[in-house]
C-alpha cells in the first residue's frame, strides 16, 4: 500500500482520528504512523495524547507499516461509533 492509496481511503470511508506522517503534537484517542530513523512506527494515544504502552509496532518497510496504519484505523473508528 502507498501514502495516496491510504489518503483515498481515508476519504472514501470517511475515517477520523489519524495522523499521517504529520509533524505535529499528538492529538488525543488517535492512530500515528510516523518513519523514526529509518524504520516506520505505528502508534494509538490515549484521552491525554500520549503514546498507550504496549500499541507501538515498528516496520522495515513503508508498505507494511501502512497497512497496519490502516486496519487499525478502521478499528478506531468502529470503536468510536460504538
Amino acid at each position: 500500500m502507498t501514502v495516496e492509496e491510504v489518503k483515498k481511503i481515508i476519504e472514501e470511508e470517511n475515517l477520523k482520528g489519524g495522523n499521517l506522517f504529520e509533524k505535529r503534537e499528538n492529538k488525543e484517542n488517535e492512530m500515528v504512523i510516523m518513519n523514526v530513523a529509518e524504520q516506520w512506527s505505528v502508534y494509538a494515544t490515549d484521552e491525554r495524547a500520549s503514546k498507550i504502552t504496549g500499541s507501538e509496532k515498528t516496520f522495515e518497510t513503508e508498505e507494511e507499516a501502512l497497512d497496519n496504519f490502516i486496519k487499525r484505523l478502521r478499528v478506531l473508528n468502529i470503536l468510536k461509533l460504538s
